[in-house]
């Protein structure tokens, strides 16, 4: 990229909102736009419960950077994203679709997600400031990357950053949809980009969450009531102070209690990295989470959920392997990521499905219909030429062109 094409100023202002009348004067500026990309900004990384904490709304030629804090729910921001003759352009649309969905009931039914764009185009670095440097010449400041965004005021910089955020997105949606026709991928993105618009937070917790954290799965039943207590209170006292739960405590020194089990402060205060603000104040709330947990009678102990259970495969794992190298040549010759074409879990429920006829592929949920274009004719080969563990096919022998199903042509 030379430097001729390094775009020295926005291509235009962003303008900052942060009352109704404001926000109605500004929607009523873009009267009849077709196109919009949307960003949010919350603040999980410092608060317990997360929530929009500012919007950023962009037209082809105007952005603006909304404050909900004052203004409530954008109503009119709402009725313009939610029309489905509207399309919606993201970034990652996952976290922005739930938390709008969280916050303000909106559902948003025609999105272009760029960030699935570029992984279904083989583009590796797909960060929004790699695409904002790949495609205009455009390095981002990072230094806000993990900014409070719910404190107020937001310096100028910082609004400055936010608008980045939506501003060249119209542009580059229209690059990667281009791109993505001619590659002949776009059908692929329309699919995935219909299966966004179902993007929820997960139902209520049940309870068992605690069972969810990265190596809860090394303790015994009775450490695991401590851990269950211990994540309870940690929980209740995040929500009080509305801080993210490891900025109360963090997991490593949680888990050292979980083991170590200290029955008084003293003890307490010898674990590694506890904090000794919450030592002092709520030391003794701990150790009381501690006792609940060991006074759990032996009946009510937490075990993990039953996973599901297969009938004993013997071949499973050479099926799996043959459609792994049948997955891994296709993605070489298209230029893919291994993963973003097709990950091991699909790849396992192919491998338990075992199908004979590209009809059978109908029978597995997991996979989208591109990805039964491109990969079912190779998949029925590979199972078929496992043999249980004997010859894999060969790499080089994988057919990419699915016939007239397959948006590939020699």
């Amino acid at each position: 990229m030379t430097s001729d094409s390094v775009r020295k100023e926005a291509p235009h202002k962003a303008e900052y909102l942060d009352s109704p009348d404001g926000v109605s004067r500004w929607m009523s500026s873009i009267g009849g736009s077709k196109l919009v990309a949307v960003d949010t900004e919350g603040a999980s990384f410092h608060r317990f419960v997360d929530r929009i904490y500012l919007l950023q709304i962009s037209t082809r030629d105007k952005t603006a950077v909304v404050d909900p804090l004052p203004i409530g729910v954008p109503t009119e921001l709402g009725a313009l994203v939610e029309d489905p003759s509207v399309e919606i352009v993201f970034h990652d649309a996952d976290y922005d679709l739930r938390l709008l969905q969280q916050d303000y009931g909106w559902q948003i039914r025609n999105v272009f997600d760029t960030r699935v764009a570029a992984q279904l185009l083989g583009i590796r670095a797909f960060g929004l400031a790699a695409m904002l440097e790949r495609y205009f010449g455009l390095k981002l400041d990072k230094k806000h990357q993990r900014a409070d965004w719910s404190m107020r005021p937001l310096t100028k910089d910082m609004l400055d950053y936010a608008a980045l955020d939506t501003m060249y997105l119209p542009d580059l949606r229209d690059r990667l949809k281009e791109a993505l026709e001619g590659a002949g991928r776009w059908s692929w993105a329309r699919e995935e980009f219909t299966r966004l618009e179902a993007t929820r937070w997960p139902a209520d917790d049940d309870g068992t969450a605690f069972m969810r954290m990265k190596g809860a799965r090394d303790f015994n039943r009775r450490e695991l009531a401590v851990l269950r207590e211990l994540v309870t209170w940690r929980n209740a006292v995040a929500a009080e102070y509305d801080r993210a739960t490891f900025r109360i405590i963090g997991n490593e020194p949680l888990f050292e209690i979980v083991k170590t089990q200290p029955r008084d402060t003293a003890a307490l205060g010898k674990i590694k990295g506890m904090p000794r603000g919450i030592l002092e104040s709520r030391g003794s709330e701990l150790v009381a989470a501690i006792e609940r947990g060991l006074a759990v009678a032996e009946d009510d102990l937490p075990r993990f959920p039953r996973t599901a259970r297969w009938d004993r495969d013997p071949d499973f794992d050479a099926r799996v392997n043959a459609l792994k190298t049948a997955r891994d040549a296709i993605a070489e010759k298209l230029d893919l990521d291994t993963g973003v074409l097709c990950a091991r879990d699909r790849m396992e429920a192919v491998a338990r499905a075992k199908p004979k006829t590209l009809d059978d592929f109908d029978r597995i949920p997991e996979l989208r219909r591109w990805q039964v274009e491109v990969l079912a004719p190779a998949f029925i080969d590979a199972l078929k030429r496992h043999g249980g563990g004997g010859k894999q096919p060969d790499p080089a022998s994988v057919v990419v062109d699915a016939g007239d199903r397959s948006p590939y042509k020699a």
